[in-house]
């Protein structure tokens, strides 16, 4: 059953794009916005799915004007558009924060003075304990949303998901890995021992559709999911295409962690665990600090953070497997 308009900002990238050929098959909404900056991917994308039910705006985060030009059209917003690559983030912090924060207080902004039903924002594991520029811009990012969710005067609801690694989206290990083998290259591996989510688009279009159906005011929602060592991703791709290419160690790069984080420790002190996701609800709190000084919770003690080294970590066999069913693998057969 369709539904009003859907709005996507960064509609035409990896969850966009992905999203919304699912959601044309199964006539979800009445109409999907796609905003975005980059006017060669919009033209591949309206190329590709020939759908009177899509409209293209081009457009910017950054530019409040330009938001609420295609915000006044929606009735509800799926907010993607973000910078997302650690090293350039690292390298132009500033660039991540205009991005990242100011972009997304301009659409929760435009969303408050359009009377949005709801706007789920799209978050990552590394705004969990950040040390790079993404992940704090990105942990900036969820706070501007809960702080925002406080203060609604009207019956909008603003909530996220945080999730981790998607396997084969742009910018990720898993394509430049095939790139490699195609090349007859050593795959080169920052270290082996290092851990990460292993999410696939598919789990992370269930995860936004998880907390469009059921978050309340400032939720973040986080899907469980297994994770693998790089060193298990590598030689997994070289079984699945029969290759030669060896191993190199290049050492972490800027901004890199040896494991991700989906929950904090901090945050698993309330978190609401549910079958496959855990639910993170906004600290409801106020500027009366008796309550930070006075008020703490005896029956909370340290429970643990939940991160890729602590779920489930898949073998290489048990990788293969996943691996094969992803689309951006299996177009490389």
């Amino acid at each position: 059953m369709s539904r009003g308009k859907l709005l996507i900002t960064g509609g035409t990238g990896s969850f966009g794009s992905t999203y919304l050929k699912k959601s044309i098959e199964n006539n979800q909404f009445d109409e999907i916005i796609i905003f975005s900056r980059d006017e060669k991917k919009q033209d591949d994308l309206r190329k590709n799915l020939n759908s009177n039910k899509v409209n293209f705006y081009i457009g910017d985060v950054r530019d409040s004007e330009s938001v609420n030009t295609v915000v006044k059209k929606a009735d509800f917003i799926f907010h993607a558009a973000a910078l997302k690559q650690v090293p350039s983030c690292e390298f132009f912090p500033l660039e991540a924060v205009k991005t990242n924060v100011l972009g997304t207080s301009n659409v929760l902004t435009a969303a408050e003075n359009y009377d949005i039903k709801k706007v789920v924002i799209l978050s990552t594991d590394k705004a969990a304990y950040p040390i790079n520029a993404m992940g704090m811009s990105k942990a900036l990012m969820e706070k501007v949303m809960i702080a925002n969710s406080r203060t609604l005067n009207n019956n909008s609801v603003f909530c996220g998901t945080r999730y981790g690694n998607v396997m084969g989206s742009r910018g990720s290990v898993i394509p430049l890995f095939i790139d490699q083998i195609k090349a007859k290259k050593d795959l080169t591996l920052t270290n082996p021992k290092m851990t990460r989510f292993m999410m696939s688009l598919t789990n992370a279009v269930e995860l936004v559709d998880f907390a469009f159906e059921n978050a309340d005011q400032g939720d973040i929602f986080i899907q469980k999911a297994p994770s693998a060592t790089i060193e298990t991703l590598a030689y997994a791709l070289i079984d699945i295409f029969n290759s030669k290419s060896k191993i190199k160690n290049i050492g972490i790069r800027h901004g890199e962690k040896m494991h991700e984080t989906l929950v904090t420790n901090e945050e698993m002190i309330k978190a609401e665990e549910l079958e496959d996701y855990y639910r993170i609800k906004a600290d409801s709190r106020n500027l009366n600090y008796e309550k930070y000084f006075s008020d703490g919770n005896k029956d909370k003690g340290l429970m643990g953070e939940y991160n890729s080294s602590n779920t489930k970590i898949l073998n290489k066999n048990e990788l293969i497997k996943v691996l094969l069913e992803l689309p951006e693998v299996k177009s490389q057969l």
